[in-house]
C-alpha cells in the first residue's frame, strides 16, 4: 500500500504499460483519460477489465459485475490472449494471485503486479520504483491577498508558494532527458536541475543553480511571462497544466533572501579589460554580472538616482516590491560591479568618452520615450503618459506622499488607454490611489489583449472596468484646461495586421463620450533620442531603434553593443536579459581573442 493520501496524490504511468509476452501496450484512451484494458476470467466467464492507470486507485469496470473482494481466476492479454498470472508471486497485501505486466518510465522497465482481488491496491513496486512514476497532482497556485483588501494597499498581491506547496509543485516535474523548458528560457536556466533540488529540499543548491544563469531570479519569478516561454515548452503541459516554473523560481529566490545563504562566487582573476554598461535595467544588469564574473572591470552608468531601470520606475510595488530589486542590485555590487548614478550618457558623457576609457560599451537604456496618440486635447492637464505616471508613483514614491515630496496624481474617474501590462499597472495603481472608477479603453477585443492573463485577471478581480472595441477620438477639457471627458468611437475587427491580430476598424456614427478627470496613455514607448544626439553614426532601423548584429548584438560602431528595448522596442524583462547574455558572450569573445 502507498502511504500517500490518495485523495490528493495519485501515481500515474505517463508513458505506457506492456504485456510481457507480446510487448503490446494495454493503454487506451476513453472519455479524455487513459485506461488499461485487459481480458479476465471470472466464474468461468470472460470479461473485459478496465483499470484506472493510477497505481494506487483501482477503479475496475467490467462487462461481468464483480462483487467486493471477488478474485479473478485469470487475467489475459487482450492482444495475444496469454495469461498474465505470475505463479511465482502473490499479492503482498492479501496473498491472492497477481498478474504481471511491465511499466515503462523514463526509459526504465519496471515490473508491475495487479492483484486479481477486486478492491486490493497492492502493486508490488518498491519505493525506489515509485520515484520513477510521477505524482499526479494539480498545479499548485500561489495564495493571494483578498481582492477586496488589496485595492487599499500597495503590498504584493501573491504571497508566494509555501515550502509544502513548492515541494508538491516540484514533484510534478517529469525531469525530461531533453528538457524543452530550457529551450524556452532566454537565459538558459537549468530548470530541471533546480526543480529537482527543490524536491530534494536542497534550496541553497537550487538557488546556486539558478544564479549560474540568472542574477535576477526574484524579479523574473514575479514579472516574466513564463506562460509564453519556459512553461509553454513544458512537456507536462501537453496533457496537463505545465509545471509552475516561475513560481518555483520565485520560491527559491525568496528563500534565499530570508535565509541569506547564497553568497557570490569567489572573485575571479582580474583581467586588464574595462567595460562600460549604459543603463541598469535587466539587460544591463545581466551584461554587468556576466562580465564581472569573468574578471572584467565593469562600470554601470544609470541616469536616474536609483539603479534598476524599469524594475524601479515602471513596475508597481504590489507586483515587484522595490526591496527585492535592491537586494538583487546588492548582489551585483558584491560581484564587483561599480554603479555610477545620475550618469546621463548623451549629456554628462558621450559614447566616445566611454570608448576612450573602456574596451567595450553596452547600451541597455530601454525605450523610455512616451508615445501619444496624436489626438486633440492630449496637452490638457491631467493627461499623463504611462512613463510619467508610473515613475511618479513608483520611483518617486508618490503613493507615500507627504512622507515623500512627490504628490500623487489625483482623479476620481480614471481612464487608461491601452491593453498591455503597462496599462494594467497604471489602472491598478490608480485604484490603489483612491480613484472611485477606473476604466481600461482598448481598441480590440478581450482575446487580443496583449497583457499577461494573470494581470488581466487581477485587474478584473479588483473591479476595473474594460471598455473594449473602443478607441479615443479626442480629449475634452473644461474652461481651465483640465481634462473632463473623452470622445470615443466604437470599433469592429477586420483582417489580421502585421502582429497577427485582427485590425480594428472604426464604426461610422458610433461616437460617444466618457467622463474622466484623469487619463493615462499607455500605448507603448519609443527610443529616447538623447544618446543619439552625440552619436550620429550609431545606425538605427526604420522605427528609430538601434540596429545590431543579432548574433553578437554589436552595433554599427565597433566594440559598442546594445540590447533590450532600445533594440527591439517594448518587450519583456527576460528577453532583455537574454540579449544581454548574447552581448556579454560576444564581448568576452572579442576581448579575450
Amino acid at each position: 500500500m502507498l502511504d500517500y493520501d490518495v485523495k490528493y496524490l495519485k501515481f500515474k504511468t505517463y508513458l505506457s504499460t506492456y504485456c510481457p509476452h507480446c510487448n503490446k501496450s494495454f493503454n487506451s484512451r476513453e472519455k479524455d483519460h487513459d485506461v488499461l484494458t485487459y481480458k479476465g476470467i471470472y466464474k468461468g466467464k470472460e470479461t473485459v477489465i478496465k483499470l484506472s492507470p493510477y497505481l494506487d486507485v483501482f477503479e475496475v469496470e467490467t462487462s461481468v459485475p464483480l462483487e467486493e473482494g471477488a478474485v479473478l481466476e485469470d487475467l489475459l492479454c487482450p492482444s495475444c490472449n496469454n495469461s498474465l498470472v505470475d505463479p511465482l508471486t502473490t499479492c503482498g497485501e492479501c496473498g491472492s494471485k497477481v498478474g504481471k505486466i511491465t511499466i515503462s518510465a523514463y526509459s526504465k522497465l519496471l515490473p508491475f503486479f495487479i492483484c486479481l482481488k477486486y478492491g486490493c491496491e497492492w502493486h508490488g513496486l518498491t519505493k525506489a520504483d515509485e520515484r520513477h512514476i510521477k505524482l499526479k497532482i494539480p498545479r499548485q497556485e500561489m495564495p493571494e491577498q483578498d481582492q477586496k483588501l488589496r485595492v487599499h494597499n500597495f503590498m504584493e498581491v501573491p504571497y508566494g508558494l509555501t515550502t509544502e506547496l513548492a515541494q508538491l509543485e516540484a514533484g510534478r516535474c517529469l525531469q525530461c532527458a531533453k528538457p524543452k523548458c530550457v529551450e524556452g528560457c532566454p537565459v538558459g536556466i537549468d530548470i530541471p536541475s533546480f526543480v529537482r533540488l527543490i524536491r530534494e529540499e536542497n534550496y541553497e543548491g537550487a538557488a546556486h543553480k539558478i544564479k549560474e544563469r540568472n542574477v535576477l531570479p526574484a524579479v523574473c519569478g514575479r514579472v516574466c511571462p513564463q506562460e509564453d516561454q519556459c512553461e509553454a515548452h513544458c512537456v507536462l503541459g501537453l496533457r496537463d497544466d505545465p509545471v509552475a516554473i516561475g513560481n518555483l523560481e520565485r520560491f527559491v529566490a525568496d528563500w534565499t533572501m530570508k535565509m541569506e545563504h547564497v553568497k557570490p562566487p569567489p572573485p575571479p582573476k582580474r583581467l586588464n579589460k574595462k567595460v562600460a554598461v549604459v543603463g541598469s535595467g535587466p539587460g544591463g544588469i545581466t551584461v554587468a554580472a556576466d562580465l564581472a564574473q569573468l574578471g572584467y572591470t565593469v562600470t554601470l552608468h544609470e541616469a536616474l538616482h536609483e539603479p534598476g531601470g524599469v524594475l524601479v520606475y515602471g513596475i508597481p510595488e504590489f507586483r515587484l516590491p522595490k526591496a527585492i530589486v535592491r537586494f538583487e542590485i546588492d548582489y551585483l555590487r558584491k560581484l564587483g560591479v561599480k554603479i555610477e548614478l545620475n550618469s546621463i550618457i548623451g549629456a554628462l558623457y558621450t559614447l566616445d568618452d566611454l570608448l576612450a576609457t573602456n574596451d567595450a560599451v553596452y547600451i541597455g537604456v530601454g525605450a523610455g520615450l512616451p508615445k501619444f496618440m496624436g489626438i486633440p486635447g492630449e496637452n490638457l492637464c491631467n493627461v499623463y503618459s504611462s512613463n510619467e505616471y508610473l515613475t511618479r508613483i513608483n520611483l518617486m514614491k508618490a503613493y507615500r506622499f507627504p512622507e515623500y515630496d512627490t504628490p500623487m496624481p489625483e482623479g476620481r474617474n480614471v481612464v487608461v488607454l491601452g491593453g498591455g501590462n503597462v496599462a494594467m499597472d497604471c489602472a491598478r495603481n490608480a485604484l490603489r490611489c483612491g480613484s472611485s472608477q477606473v476604466t481600461i479603453v482598448y481598441r480590440r477585443s478581450r482575446k487580443e489583449l496583449p497583457a499577461r492573463e494573470e494581470e488581466v485577471r487581477h485587474a478584473m478581480e479588483e473591479g476595473i472596468a474594460f471598455k473594449l472595441l473602443t478607441n479615443p477620438v479626442r480629449f475634452i477639457g473644461n474652461d481651465v484646461n483640465w481634462v473632463k471627458g473623452m470622445e470615443c468611437v466604437k470599433m469592429e475587427l477586420g483582417e489580421p495586421d502585421e502582429s497577427g491580430r485582427r485590425y480594428p476598424i472604426p464604426i461610422e456614427g458610433s461616437n460617444f463620450e466618457i467622463e474622466t478627470d484623469l487619463a493615462i496613455v499607455a500605448i507603448g514607448t519609443g527610443p529616447n533620442p538623447l544618446i543619439f544626439k552625440t552619436a550620429p553614426n550609431l545606425e538605427r532601423n526604420k522605427w528609430g531603434y538601434i540596429k545590431v548584429n543579432e548574433q553578437t548584438m554589436e552595433t554599427s560602431i565597433p566594440n559598442v553593443y546594445a540590447g533590450g528595448d532600445i533594440v527591439t522596442g517594448s518587450a519583456t524583462v527576460i528577453s532583455a536579459m537574454g540579449a544581454g547574455r548574447v552581448a556579454a558572450n560576444a564581448i568576452h569573445a572579442r576581448l579575450s581573442s
